[in-house]
């Protein structure tokens, strides 16, 4: 018997992420495997496979239970839309009219969306095949482009998370107006992210737009807390790269080492700037006081943080970093600026300290600050962000909300709402009816 079948179409939702499993998306296995524990049947799809390395086994284990739609090739997503024209050449011809409507303005042409119409179709035939009738989709990108025009030919409903930055950097290129006038609801992750949504989709639409935040599971909110350790170090966690603001980091390092404090850094993670940012430590002689990780696994991110005074994350643009919350459920106050949601999480010298984005005297000051505290005075700290972290961010609260509203959709009455909107040409389209 398939896994899938083990629960009713009533419990059976679909994920689709562009690339699944990865590093840094810990917080889709997350949610995904919490629904599962409240009894969800999750069938996960993703457009490839991650090119990272993946050093956590639980990642490694979802892989084989992920289904690509590259996985066949060209071949294959041609063989399926050939197949999906021939089960149903009309809903097939309005699909892909509209397709190529949302591809005006588009960030990327039309070649793009034809090949996202075809994942589309590769999609659509899975869904019908399993009996699903939901897909939920992490991030606004091309991802819910391919997730809507599967959603548009199976009859399914649709939904989706949006995170930020990216979706935020180009929205206008992003459509999505027109995605959220397909929706059934829209994630966000802070309500920053709300209110950004709120920028680029009309009035009526507001009400499908849903906070709902990123959840931590008990690996990192059930230890007993640590005191910090009284070794000077301070641990950054996160993608290399332009937004997580690194490179501004290590000015600030230097400029503390100058001051005649002993700090050590670690920065745990990799990616397309580590060139870059090796070279700059280079520049700035701080060879006996960086270190470059590489990406590690969900064990040894949580093994560095206690090993750490502080998290530090100096970013330039985010959504709501998760490493922000697992430094405060595992007890470390954290160093990071007020961008997106982050401030929404961080109480400057409650739970952290609070910087301007791109700050580098800012930054030194409260790297300083953190140098400098007395052990008592940042176990206090750290005890505010579990409280703020239990609070807000469990998992288990995550997937129950999440679970409600995909329960929403999946009653009869929705889903017959759900099949007549995709029969209709206007929400096909994108246009906005009045």
């Amino acid at each position: 018997m398939r896994e899938d079948t083990l629960a009713t179409p009533a419990r059976r939702v679909a994920y689709l992420v562009n690339a699944y499993p990865k590093v840094s998306h810990t917080f889709i296995r997350r949610e995904i495997l919490a629904l599962e524990a409240q009894g969800w049947m999750v069938l996960r799809h993703a457009v490839r496979g991650s090119t990272d390395a993946l050093p956590d086994a639980t990642d490694r284990q979802e892989q084989t239970r992920t289904r690509y739609l590259l996985g066949d090739g060209v071949r294959g997503l041609l063989t399926a839309g050939v197949a999906e024209f021939l089960h149903q050449p009309l809903r097939w011809i309005a699909a892909l009219r509209a397709t190529l409507q949302r591809a005006r303005g588009a960030r990327r042409g039309r070649l793009y969306h034809l090949a996202y119409f075809l994942e589309g179709c590769r999609l659509a035939r899975q869904l019908r095949a399993d009996g699903c009738h939901h897909l939920h989709v992490h991030f606004a990108t091309n991802s819910a482009d391919v997730g809507l025009i599967a959603c548009e030919l199976a009859g399914a409903s649709f939904s989706f998370t949006v995170h930020g930055p990216e979706e935020f950097d180009r929205p206008e290129t992003l459509a999505l107006a027109a995605k959220t006038g397909a929706a059934r609801f829209v994630a966000t992750v802070s309500q920053f992210g709300r209110s950004q949504m709120m920028r680029w989709v009309p009035l009526e639409l507001w009400e499908r737009l849903q906070v709902v935040r990123c959840g931590l599971d008990a690996a990192f909110t059930t230890p007993p807390l640590t005191p910090p350790p009284a070794t000077p170090q301070l641990v950054c966690v996160g993608r290399l790269c332009e937004q997580k603001g690194q490179l501004l980091l290590l000015e600030a390092a230097a400029a503390v080492l100058s001051s005649g404090r002993r700090m050590a850094l670690v920065l745990a993670g990799d990616g397309e700037m580590r060139a870059e940012i090796e070279a700059r430590v280079r520049a700035l002689r701080l060879g006996d006081s960086v270190r470059i990780t590489g990406w590690v696994g969900s064990e040894e991110v949580q093994r560095l943080i206690l090993a750490a005074r502080a998290l530090v994350l100096p970013s330039f643009a985010e959504g709501l970093p998760i490493v922000l919350m697992e430094a405060m459920a595992l007890g470390r106050p954290v160093i990071s600026t007020y961008v997106a949601g982050i401030p929404e999480l961080v109480q400057d010298r409650g739970n952290g300290w609070l910087v301007p984005a791109g700050d580098v005297a800012a930054l030194t000051q409260a790297l300083c600050a953190a140098l400098d505290s007395t052990p008592e005075a940042l176990a206090a700290m750290g005890a505010a962000g579990r409280a703020q972290v239990l609070r807000l961010h469990t998992v288990e609260q995550q997937a129950r909300e999440l679970g409600q509203l995909f329960a929403a959709c999946l009653t009869p009455a929705a889903q017959r709402v759900s099949h007549a909107a995709t029969s209709t040409p206007e929400l096909l389209s994108g246009t906005r009816a009045s």
